[in-house]
């Protein structure tokens, strides 16, 4: 069972560093994905990489949001021979102190995505914590569960196979919607998620690229699908309730 971490990045260098670091001392291959990042930053991220053997820097030319660097760092660590890949975001939002504890439990559930379970102080925006309980509301009625108890950390064990095999045939958002969306199409193939309580934080001036007009459009969007979706695919998950 070979782990790495994948890291996508847009514009993110303050405290980098150290985040390395921390996650270089689990002796786990890192990789990060430069999403277009301006050219200093760019820069900055490959001296960085001279300085961490573990560390690979992966490039997107122009930007492809959040969602879109994650694909291209799971289908590139499947590729590489790895079994799971640990979504670490670089804002420094997550608790890396809680990594022992989503790898032991993607070793108790092998075939589950792990993720994490947010548990928020008075940093979080309050329409992004509003927000949140209107994406589990669609969430419950897309996989007729309440199973998936948060769609939206980005801290999280990637089983590679059923992921990478899902981005290969379904066109998943690549923007903030992503996060959302492949837990639920993972859900409908029957990959499920068990989730751990982390803590997580927002920064003091932290950059931020969720885009509120933008961003909730298009996650508005792709719930609008994903309930489309739901009732082609409702036979099969009536049955699965009664199975459970």
């Amino acid at each position: 069972m070979r782990y790495c971490f994948v890291i996508p990045n847009y514009n993110h260098i303050e405290n980098l560093a150290a985040q390395i670091t921390a996650l270089a001392k689990h002796g786990l291959t890192i990789f990060m994905v430069n999403d277009g990042s301006d050219l200093q930053v760019k820069s900055d991220l490959e001296a960085l990489t001279a300085q961490e053997p573990l560390l690979t820097l992966l490039h997107h030319e122009t930007n492809q949001g959040k969602g879109g660097a994650v694909q291209t760092g799971l289908t590139y660590a499947l590729a590489e021979g790895f079994d799971y890949a640990i979504q670490v975001d670089a804002d420094g939002q997550h608790c890396l102190d809680d990594i022992p504890a989503l790898i032991a439990l993607s070793q108790q559930f092998p075939h589950s995505v792990i993720s994490g379970k947010p548990v928020y102080d008075d940093s979080i925006p309050k329409l992004r914590y509003l927000a949140r309980y209107i994406t589990h509301f669609w969430v419950i009625i897309e996989t007729l569960s309440t199973s998936l108890k948060d769609t939206m950390c980005g801290f999280r064990v990637y089983p590679l196979k059923p992921s990478v095999a899902l981005l290969d045939n379904v066109a998943i958002g690549k923007r903030m919607d992503f996060d959302i969306e492949i837990l639920v199409r993972l859900y409908w193939r029957g990959v499920r998620t068990q989730f751990i309580e982390t803590n997580v934080i927002y920064p003091q001036n932290g950059i931020s690229h969720f885009k509120a007009f933008e961003d909730n459009v298009r996650i508005s969007w792709m719930h609008t699908k994903l309930c489309f979706g739901m009732l082609l695919r409702l036979p099969i998950l009536i049955a699965r309730k009664f199975k459970q």
